[in-house]
Parts: C-alpha cells; structure tokens; sequence
C-alpha cells in the first residue's frame, strides 16, 4: 500500500454550506494533510474547514476572484506547509472524493513518471434531480487512459505542476484544459484512470444555470483557442468553429435570405432538428440520455456563442473577465 504522506488536498469553496461539509468528511477520514482555500464566504465554511483539522487560506477578495487563483494560492501554502508533497490532489468544495481514489491515483503517478496529471471518472450526486445535473454526469463521463485535458479534480505531480508555472491565474474558466496544453508541450502526460474519483452535486435546477454554465464554456473555448490555437494540436479551435457556424452563422445566412427567398429562407432551419438527430443516433447511452444530450449540445451553441463574443469584446475593449457564475 502506498504512504499517503507524499500526498496533499487544496480544496476551494466559497458558500458551499452542506456540500463542504460532506467534502471534508470525505477526505477527514481517509486523509490530514488538507488546505482549504475561501473566497469570500458569508457562511459557516471556515470554521467547518477549522474544525475538520484543514489548514485555510482567505483569499484577497480585492482581487477578481478565479478558481485557478484559488487552486494555485492553495498549492502554494501546501507546498510552504508540507514541503515533501509529491502530489497535489485538487477539489472542489461541492464534490465528495471516493475513498481509494487518491491511492490510486498516488500509485498511478508513482509508477508513471511522464504523467504531471491524473483524474478519474466524476459522478454527479443527483443526476435524477434535473436534466441539468444529468447533462453533467453526461458530459464527465469521457474516454479511459492518454487524455487531452482533466477537470478541476484532479492529482498533479508536484514537479510537473510547478515548472508549468500551476494554473493561468486570471483564467475565469477552462484553466485545466489550458494548463494541460502547457504540460503537454513541455513533455508531460495527462490519463483518465478506470476509477470512480468524486462525486459532483452540480445543484442545476434552472434552465438560467444551464445558460451561464455553458456561456461560461463558450468563453473558455475562444480564450483556449487564443492562446493556443496556433499550437501544433490546435487547442479549441474546432469547438469554436462549430459555434460560430451553428451559433451565429446559421442564423445570420437565414435572416439575410429571408430578404430574397422571403419563409422559404426558415427551411435552413431544419439543419438544427437534423444535427439533433445525427447526435442522438450516434449516442452510446440509454436512448433517454442519447436525445436530451443531442438536444441540448445542438441548443448550447446560442450560449456558446454568446461566450465567444463576449471573449471578443473584452479582447477589443481591454475589459477585464469576470467570473460567469452559474449557482
């Protein structure tokens, strides 16, 4: 069996009330080396982090607010706290780690010396509470072994996290993805274990949180492609084609039309119901879940695209990003 001394958690939250707490009780019984880093919450957060033997982290809330910054002020103190950490596992304070998984994932670097970073499947608590929370489960349910990018849960080895310089800090989202890129090109390894790591209460009950959550991915996409779309894997640059072709362009070409072919123009709009359908049929979950995913990554392009643009006009204003929060 591994000793999991050579392993530390870094644990971000603000106002997860409940959720944290079973967070920390995840973790309080298999595990004592924690850091819980808060932005700012009006609950009772640090005094549960306190009482769960975590070490806390207050973020400078005078600065905007990021998950990146917080995960990396969080390794920071781990690293000044426990200098013989190896690796790093990082969550979220709405997710509960699965026991055995940072052994396993410990064990798996251990072994593996070109892997900088390593997670597992993430389950979502209550996929039957709203489609929203199933789109998740949906979504975190990806291929096993070499990956292109991890989530906010995750194990990094400590070396490899350090010499890419941790995570892009003023980042509002899609900072895992972005610090994957960097670990890549610099010759590290990223894997998808076989495993069950966490589980996720995403608590989305509202057709509004669905929109900002996937705005916020929108955002992600055109800030990723910025970065490194030019890079030789051409990070994000596929996913924000498709969006500007079935986000804007699409229904751009069947306004300007209209002006010509008058309601015959609308008959372009049946590419929509027919992308819908290609999707669903190529599913490969039960057919329930095949057609609500079709239908809503066919709908999320209008939101996506709202992200894109709003990405755009920051880039020509010069306005700073603020976090897109969806909870």
């Amino acid at each position: 069996m591994l000793d999991l001394t050579c392993v530390g958690v870094v644990i971000i939250g603000r106002n997860e009330g409940e959720r944290l707490v079973r967070c920390l009780a995840s973790l309080t019984a298999q595990f004592s080396k924690l850091i819980y880093v808060d932005s700012g919450s009006t609950d009772d957060s640090v005094n549960a982090a306190l009482s769960a033997g975590a070490d806390v982290v207050a973020l400078d809330m005078t600065v905007p607010f990021t998950a990146a910054r917080a995960r990396n002020e969080g390794f920071a103190r781990m690293r000044k706290i426990y200098p013989q950490i190896q690796y790093v596992q990082f969550v979220d304070g709405d997710c509960e780690l699965v026991d055995g998984w940072l052994e396993a994932a410990a064990t798996f670097l251990d072994n593996n010396k070109n892997v900088a970073m390593v997670c597992g499947r993430l389950r979502e608590r209550h996929p039957e509470h709203s489609i929203y929370n199933l789109l998740c489960d949906i979504e975190w349910d990806t291929e096993i072994g070499l990956a292109k990018a991890c989530g906010g849960i995750a194990m990094a080895r400590v070396d490899g996290f350090e010499a890419a310089g941790g995570y892009r800090a003023n980042l509002i989202a899609g900072e895992e993805s972005e610090l994957c890129v960097r670990l890549r090109l610099a010759g590290w390894q990223v894997w998808r274990l076989d495993a069950d790591m966490a589980l996720h209460d995403a608590a989305m009950t509202h057709f509004w949180q669905w929109w900002k959550r996937t705005r916020r991915s929108g955002y992600a996409y055109a800030e990723g492609k910025y970065l490194h779309g030019s890079s030789p894997e051409m990070h994000r640059v596929k996913e924000s084609r498709r969006i500007w072709i079935w986000g804007l362009l699409i229904p751009l070409v069947v306004a300007c039309l209209t002006v010509w072919l008058g309601v015959w123009s609308l008959a372009l709009l049946l590419l929509y119901p027919l992308q819908v359908v290609r999707i669903a049929l190529r599913g490969t979950r039960s057919a329930h879940e095949n057609w609500w995913r079709a239908f809503f990554l066919v709908l999320g392009k209008f939101p996506e695209a709202a992200g894109q643009m709003n990405f755009l006009y920051n880039r020509v204003t010069g306005n700073t990003a603020h976090l897109i929060e969806y909870k």
